[in-house]
């Protein structure tokens, strides 16, 4: 009895302390719920959310016409929640079905059936976030904006997270001045150095923390928007970058060649309209890319386009004639125990200054700069310094390279260091650096600096112009431009660059083939060829001047003429033939442009009364509206008889189709069966098929045009 009273004593205290215990973590659960509650869920929120920041949409690259070089695609992840508290049932319910058929016609990647049944399960487990798409476009998703539930703005629980990738639509064209930019990457070209303009300023995202490193957007009211980055606007016309491209890779394809680049600058305004950089590609002889730019980053010796340097240096110092004489023998001459040798032999043993600088006599030109500057080699280093060859052009780009000319009192000065120089050995320049002082000849002695921007916009709006920086107003006299210009004029006329035969224009320039050490050793590392060749054009009044340089030609041609001359020579034609700045002004004067009638004319009636007309010529109408053919020399008048080709053709027979335009012409034959071939341009002048013969349809017609 007694040992049941201390079980059942035990019992009720265990009981008790039980209770005791239940009400304790009970009080507990209440002072957590409802005292200490906004505090550990603010501790809690801590730990699962988190302040992400969102990318601004960067700036769009533009050429100078507005052509778009590089821009910031935006690309989505979207989401749903379909649980946000302005989702009643009743929209629910009502708009589920369609919102899951638009999503299945817009994204092709499931079924109607299978996006209802996404959306269900998300909304019967109370799911706050559930991902529908990646890398969804923007267009896409506005039109996702625009379905059902989703059309309440934030409140639709559509959730999205943009990434923005950036894209060159031009790929290749001008691609390591314009530059990229990539997450992680320092940006290069323009991209790096206009990096602050295009970046703009990031926004902030609450974010939640679902499971593991998952983070979920959360739609919130106090989220701050991205401000998207400001546009640049270049001095790059696309157009003209297409042709120097094209025509420099079909160069450094043809010579086998390791890299090259082509720059093409406005005259007055020192602004680039193309650069290009080609590099071959490891063990594809066909491929290049623009994986480097030398142009701009990449100083060496220049070779003989450096004597336009030399050749200036005394003329401004010395005013001589370029008449006067040079004694170059066999086009050889020994500087101490260094001999000097011409590429190719003179013609004669006495020749003028101008001769030697369009033939490109190193004995020529070295022989004329050891006579005035031997005594005091100074002086000529002075002078080349004053050509800002010695200093960087700080261009906007970064990346460019140090240029050096050697100085006199520098280690590496010897007896020989002034001869060699003086034809552009023994100092390092790039190409950007000649074509600068080029253009300073081409815009009468005022050197302005290359750049490659014209403007900042934002919004469309205008928010910084860049204008032209003049590096010197006068680097030379008039009198030594003048001389300067008659030089680089004659080497196109008759000297190394006359095989360039333009003919629309005349051309002012130099050529230049550098014997280019590998390894910075000539002997033990071997040597290799650097062909340019640098202008301007039309040399009557500039308007561009343009360097092509190509390194390592290893076809058996290495000259400037012949390996980078074809290249100067299809820019300047294509940019001449395509640019309005070319056009002649019209002719304000009362006398006709027109002063006879052509002498083969076969046209409509109607079409040739009108021009006679408009050119104060005098016609005999014809008593058609058909064909009609010029029958008299007279010219005075335009004489005509009416000729019925649609009705010989008809029958199977071959017209007259002399006289003809190639308009005309290819509609009377191809709508009657004839294939057509033309050939040149013009008017009809020959024809395969002779007048009179018989033809059947799919007979192909070769038509001559003049």
């Amino acid at each position: 009895m007694e040992n049941k009273k201390n079980i059942l004593s035990r019992t009720y205290l265990v009981y008790v302390l039980m209770c005791l215990f239940a009400l304790g973590i009970l009080y507990r659960i209440c002072i957590i719920q409802f005292v200490q509650g906004n505090e550990w869920r603010a501790k809690a929120e801590a730990f699962t959310t988190k302040v992400f920041e969102i990318e601004a949409v960067r700036g769009n690259i533009f050429d100078a016409n507005g052509a778009l070089l590089a821009t910031s695609l935006p690309y989505y992840e979207i989401g749903i929640d379909i649980n946000a508290p302005s989702i009643d049932e009743k929209l629910y319910k009502s708009n589920r079905d369609s919102l899951s058929f638009l999503l299945s016609k817009l994204f092709h990647d499931k079924s109607p059936r299978e996006y209802l049944k996404i959306i269900n399960s998300a909304r019967k487990a109370k799911d706050r976030y559930v991902l529908l798409k990646r890398n969804v476009a923007y267009k896409d998703l506005q039109t996702l904006k625009t379905f059902p539930i989703f059309r309440k703005g934030k409140k639709g629980g559509l959730v999205t997270l943009q990434t923005n990738r950036r894209e060159r639509p031009f790929q290749m064209l001008a691609g390591r001045t314009i530059g990229m930019a990539r997450n992680g990457i320092k940006p290069v070209g323009l991209e790096g150095a206009f990096d602050s303009v295009l970046t703009g300023i990031s926004g902030k995202r609450l974010m939640q923390k679902i499971a593991g490193d998952v983070w979920r957007p959360i739609n919130d009211e106090n989220e701050v928007e991205p401000k998207d980055g400001n546009d640049l606007y270049t001095t790059i016309d696309i157009n003209i970058q297409d042709v120097a491209q094209s025509a420099l890779l079909r160069a450094l394809i043809k010579n086998d060649a390791s890299h090259g680049c082509a720059v093409l600058m406005e005259v007055k305004t020192g602004a680039i309209k193309a650069i290009s950089n080609l590099t071959k590609a490891k063990g594809d002889t066909a491929a290049y890319n623009e994986s480097l730019n030398y142009a701009l980053g990449y100083p060496t010796e220049p070779g003989s386009t450096f004597k336009l340097a030399s050749m200036l240096a005394t003329i401004d110092e010395y005013n001589i004639s370029l008449e006067e004489k040079i004694q170059v023998g066999n086009g050889e001459c020994m500087y101490y125990d260094r001999k000097m040798k011409d590429a190719h032999a003179p013609t004669e043993p006495v020749i003028t200054v101008q001769r030697a600088f369009e033939t490109s006599s190193n004995v020529g030109i070295s022989k004329t700069v050891t006579k005035y500057f031997s005594k005091n080699p100074k002086a000529f280093v002075n002078k080349l310094n004053s050509f800002h060859l010695n200093q960087k052009l700080g261009l906007s780009i970064p990346g460019e390279g140090i240029p050096r000319i050697k100085q006199v009192k520098d280690k590496d000065w010897y007896g020989t260091t002034l001869p060699w120089v003086s034809i552009g050995y023994e100092s390092l320049v790039t190409p950007l650096q000649t074509l600068t002082l080029y253009n300073a000849i081409a815009n009468n002695g005022k050197m302005v600096k290359p750049h490659f921007v014209k403007e900042i916009k934002k919004n469309g709006v205008i928010v910084k112009q860049f204008t032209t920086e003049v590096i010197d107003e006068k680097i030379v006299k008039q009198e030594t431009v003048n001389k300067a210009k008659l030089l680089m004029e004659g080497v196109v006329k008759n000297g190394s660059g006359k095989g360039l035969n333009i003919t629309a224009f005349k051309v002012g320039g130099k050529t230049g083939t550098a014997q280019i050490a590998k390894d910075g050793d000539y002997k033990s590392g071997g040597t290799t060829y650097q062909a340019s060749f640098v202008g301007y054009f039309p040399a009557e009044n500039p308007l561009y001047t343009c360097i092509v340089i190509i390194n390592s030609p290893s076809n058996g041609v290495y000259y400037g003429g012949a390996v980078a001359g074809p290249v100067f020579k299809e820019i300047a034609e294509k940019v001449f033939s395509s640019s309005v700045d070319f056009i002649q002004p019209i002719n304000t004067n009362k006398t006709n442009l027109l002063t006879k009638a052509p002498d083969v004319i076969t046209t409509k009636s109607s079409e040739l009364n009108q021009v006679a007309k408009s050119f104060g010529l005098a016609s005999i109408k014809a008593d058609t509206d058909s064909y009609v053919f010029r029958s008299t020399k007279d010219s005075s008048k335009i004489n005509v008889i009416a000729i019925n080709l649609e009705g010989q053709l008809k029958k199977g027979i071959m017209p007259n189709l002399s006289g003809l335009s190639a308009k005309d012409a290819l509609f009377l034959l191809e709508n009657n069966g004839v294939y057509v071939k033309l050939q040149g341009f013009g008017c009809v002048k020959k024809q395969s098929i002779e007048a009179g013969q018989k033809f059947n349809k799919g007979n192909k017609i070769v038509l001559t045009l003049s």
